[in-house]
């Protein structure tokens, strides 16, 4: 295997197999506490299993691929509530597929974005750095070169757009965008987001927005890509938002998703979906359509994750290089002091038994320049406040 092919196999690696090779020999030093993944602990919505009740005898039929259309309806006007510059513009029939969640999307969606540019040479894609392993695995599955745009304090936190050149552009087939970002919880201004649509259009790739955080945040709801888009040109072109049920509703097993955007290309992609991805069982498109509909659950959970920043802000204010995120349930951590991430991170569960995911899994190296995650780890705030509050102050007291 050459060189290139293993730093990719690297890159696309589960970064939870990694932690847990990593780990693999040492016991943890007190009962164990999970802030290595992304997995909500908020109560299950009420409605959830009155409605796969009613819906249960309709495992035995088969889906249609596009959603049935309620649940275009339902995530359109979602969309529409959400975001007021889509109402009026949104339309079930165009504008939205139904997703096995997000991650499937954001991965087969590459496909079809490249079928729209047949003949550019050595086509690329432009990933967050750090990075969502989809990414990387859908820029590695297609043959495009993934180009790993680095996003460090110096640049908020976001990839620098100033900075890309316009050869590389040029063969842009895709841009992932993430926000609030995973794992920083940087938020897009309105700004950001309209340099990113003025590009994408300018060089015909496509703007793929992994929103799948949106609804977590503090006081001012992030903006969105197709909000902007449609509020700057009167259209959608070239832009298209991933969205899921597992971090706004708390339902990771439920599998459930949609992307919306460039009709298009989501006809192009619909098609493609249509013989290459799996449906959604029908009981959990209706029980999605609870989800959409139902604003008083992603609340509670908000009010939840808020708790949990607010019991970090009292332990880590001045350490670690805290500052409370925009959006997302992350901490972003810097524990160089420590060994960086993968000492610090043998150093926590043998001394604690609070597990993190070691940044330099979520970050590459490109270029010549050296990893920027090494220095770092990356922590889930998904528990209960008391959870929380014993896995933190674990963590002061293990590393002083």
């Amino acid at each position: 295997m050459s060189d290139t092919q293993t730093a990719l196999e690297t890159l696309i690696q589960s970064p939870f197999a990694r932690l847990n090779a990593l780990l693999a020999d040492i016991p943890p030093g007190a009962d164990p506490i999970l802030f290595s993944l992304g997995e909500p602990y908020t109560a299950l919505p009420p409605f959830v299993q009155p409605v796969l009740q009613e819906y249960v005898a309709a495992f035995g039929k088969y889906p249609p691929i596009r959603g049935i259309p309620e649940l275009r309806e339902a995530i359109c006007s979602w969309l529409a509530r959400r975001y007021p510059a889509l109402t009026d513009v949104v339309d079930p029939e165009r504008h939205a597929l139904p997703l096995n969640g997000s991650r499937e999307g954001l991965f087969s969606a590459i496909f079809p974005a490249i079928a729209r540019k047949p003949a550019i040479p050595n086509p690329s894609v432009l990933i967050p750095n750090p990075f969502y392993q989809v990414y990387a695995a859908a820029a590695a599955a297609a043959g495009t070169e993934p180009v790993f745009l680095r996003s460090g304090a110096d640049t908020g936190f976001l990839p620098d757009l100033d900075s890309l050149d316009s050869a590389l552009l040029g063969r842009t087939v895709a841009l992932y965008m993430c926000s609030p970002s995973n794992p920083e919880g940087a938020v897009a201004t309105h700004a950001y987001l309209e340099k990113a649509i003025r590009l994408a259009r300018a060089h015909d790739f496509l703007l793929f927005a992994d929103e799948c955080y949106s609804e977590i945040y503090g006081n001012t709801p992030p903006a969105g890509a197709l909000e902007v888009a449609q509020a700057r040109s009167g259209t959608l072109t070239n832009i298209v938002s991933f969205q899921s049920l597992s971090k706004r509703s708390g339902l990771p097993g439920l599998r459930s998703g949609f992307v919306a955007g460039d009709p298009d290309f989501l006809a192009a992609f619909g098609r493609f979906r249509n013989v290459a991805c799996p449906q959604v069982p029908l009981p959990i498109q209706h029980v999605s359509v609870a989800a959409w509909t139902d604003e008083d659950h992603v609340r509670h959970a908000r009010a939840f994750y808020q708790a949990n920043f607010d019991i970090a802000d009292s332990l880590l204010q001045g350490r670690f290089g805290y500052s409370r995120p925009e959006g997302g349930f992350f901490l972003w951590l810097n524990l160089a002091d420590f060994g960086g991430c993968e000492e610090a991170t043998k150093t926590l569960w043998k001394g604690c038994g609070v597990k993190v995911l070691p940044g330099t899994y979520l970050t590459a190296s490109q270029g010549g320049q050296a990893d920027h995650g090494r220095d770092f780890v990356r922590l889930a705030l998904v528990h209960d406040a008391d959870t929380t509050r014993d896995g933190l102050s674990r963590i002061v007291a293990t590393l002083g």
